[in-house]
């Protein structure tokens, strides 16, 4: 969990790092294209106003046709239209005609009026006309010279120059032309705030940078935690899930690529859950079917064990009797016949012995098919009981059971018969004491329940859960006595297993009961 906290929180880092390293390469690429491309781009755009004026003072003085004819002075309309050029814009415009008279050349300005312009702007404009159209005539010593003048426009009708004004150590745009009315229009324009706009900007550039990065690395830290958030929380849910924990969901609320990973994360939990889930239910099922298998191993073992045990007397006594016989052991017919019902009844309990495990077999393997009818309990109970009568007679033992109307039930007859066959000779084998056997049967809503008690001693506790394991016996001497096998209270509770019922026993104080249930509906 260290290591994956540890990396969730490189990733928040290297976010915060990221933004603040975009925003700074932001502002120094800004820096960096206001001082390489900026100033190229301001003297272009400088340039084009400078040529915008030119085309505007030539309309408007081009509209003006009494100057053109050389009537008069410009209108009052032109002045105006030229005092608004040169008032929004940076820039000095001067229309200006000029003429030689006996040598000298003369000036007229027509804009700004000759009473409206200084001496000194007079003075310089008459400068700067020498210089053009000195240069027009020897560009190259001109240009080349110490005029601290550099073309950088020329056309037919004007050119443009950046000019250094050594007096006070600025540069200017200059423009000087000529229009098609034969005036001449200069227009300049300060050039030297451009650099100190640019270093303005520049410096506005750096702390508001600073800001910027500040401002953006603040905000990049609550960003970074809401995706780092979802993060934890998968990741969360991943080291719960490595637990087999499949509980826990991840809440979706967004349809991004984090609520995609939730919802995949989500699928990916269920079906875990029900894999893992199959998996258990497939592991159980093989380790029933291996104990399942080890049980049949041990009860087949027991059951070798058991049948050889049990057979071994009565073929013992069988072979002793028989090889008596045939060496003549006695010679009168009294012993011979003794001799004889020894075999017959070894033999017989030999054969009831073997018939039973068939049954029992056929019970518990699912061969003998269960086969439901509806028939009266009660009139089962009664003839199994008429059966024993004679059995129950000859002990001195007495059979009870009251009176009961039809007690209609949803069972195989012929087990349930053999169920009750059981328990009642199994009652009658042993019941000592007052020698009494009581039959009931129970109706409750669903079931009712046959109940065969006898009088006699109890089951030791200890033993209750094995009387139904074959061939147990509590008391084996007494069971020997009257021929029992030790397996009819193992085809009881086979039989009660194959119908999906209980049985059981109960021990009381003078006696013990022995119980099944069967359905009503």
């Amino acid at each position: 969990m260290g290591k994956n906290n540890f990396r969730v929180k490189s990733i928040k880092t290297k976010l915060i790092l990221i933004m603040i390293a975009l925003l700074g390469m932001t502002i120094l690429l800004i820096w960096s294209m206001n001082e390489l491309f900026l100033p190229a781009y301001y003297q272009y755009t400088k340039i084009s106003m400078l040529e915008e004026y030119f085309s505007e003072t030539g309309e408007i003085v081009g509209k003006d046709q009494d100057y053109n004819d050389g009537v008069g002075e410009l209108s009052e309309e032109s002045t105006l239209a030229l005092e608004i050029l040169s008032a929004n814009n940076s820039a000095n415009v001067y229309v200006f005609r000029m003429s030689e008279f006996f040598g000298n050349i003369l000036y007229t300005f027509s804009y700004p009026a000759s009473d409206k312009i200084t001496d000194f702007q007079k003075e310089r404009v008459k400068e700067k006309t020498l210089d053009y159209i000195y240069q027009m005539e020897n560009y190259q010593n001109y240009y080349q010279g110490t005029k601290g003048r550099e073309l950088i426009k020329e056309t037919s009708n004007y050119s443009v120059c950046k000019v250094l004004d050594r007096r006070i150590g600025s540069y200017y745009l200059e423009l000087f032309g000529k229009l098609d009315s034969g005036s001449f229009v200069y227009v300049n324009t300060n050039f030297q705030s451009m650099t100190e706009n640019i270093n303005i900007f520049n410096s506005f550039i750096f702390y508001a940078g600073l800001g910027v990065i500040l401002f953006g690395a603040v905000v990049m830290v609550f960003v970074s935690s809401s995706f780092t958030k979802p993060v934890l929380k998968l990741t969360e849910i991943a080291k719960r899930m490595s637990e087999l924990d499949f509980e826990v969901r991840y809440p979706v609320t967004t349809q991004d690529e984090i609520g995609v990973l939730g919802s995949s994360i989500n699928t990916l939990s269920e079906t875990l859950e029900k894999t893992i889930s199959e998996l258990k239910a497939a592991n159980n099922e093989l380790q029933k079917d291996i104990e399942e298998k080890t049980q049949i191993d041990e009860m087949r073992k027991e059951f070798l064990s058991n049948v050889s045990h049990e057979l071994k007397t009565p073929i013992a006594l069988i072979q002793g009797y028989a090889e008596g016989l045939y060496d003549n052991i006695n010679d009168d017919s009294g012993s011979r016949e003794f001799y004889c019902e020894v075999i017959i009844d070894e033999a017989g309990k030999m054969n009831k012995m073997v018939k039973k495990l068939l049954t029992l077999n056929q019970i518990e393997f699912g061969k003998n098919q269960i086969s439901y009818e509806h028939f009266d309990i009660t009139e089962v109970v009664r003839q199994v009981i008429n059966s024993a009568a004679l059995l129950a007679g000859q002990k001195g033992a007495v059979i009870n059971m009251p009176v009961y109307d039809p007690v209609y039930v949803w069972a195989d007859e012929y087990m349930v018969e053999e169920v009750v066959t059981n328990y009642i000779s199994n009652a009658v084998n042993h019941v000592a004491g007052e020698l009494r056997i009581n039959v009931n049967i129970v109706k409750n809503e669903d079931v009712v329940r046959v109940s065969v008690f006898n009088t006699g001693k109890c089951i030791p506790e200890e033993e209750l859960d094995k009387i139904w394991i074959k061939f147990y016996k509590v008391d084996k001497a007494r069971t020997r006595e009257y021929g029992g096998s030790g397996i009819g209270l193992s085809i009881v509770k086979a039989i009660m297993n194959s119908m999906n019922r209980q049985c059981g026993v109960i021990n009381h104080e003078d006696g013990v009961e022995f119980w099944f249930e069967l359905d009503i509906r």
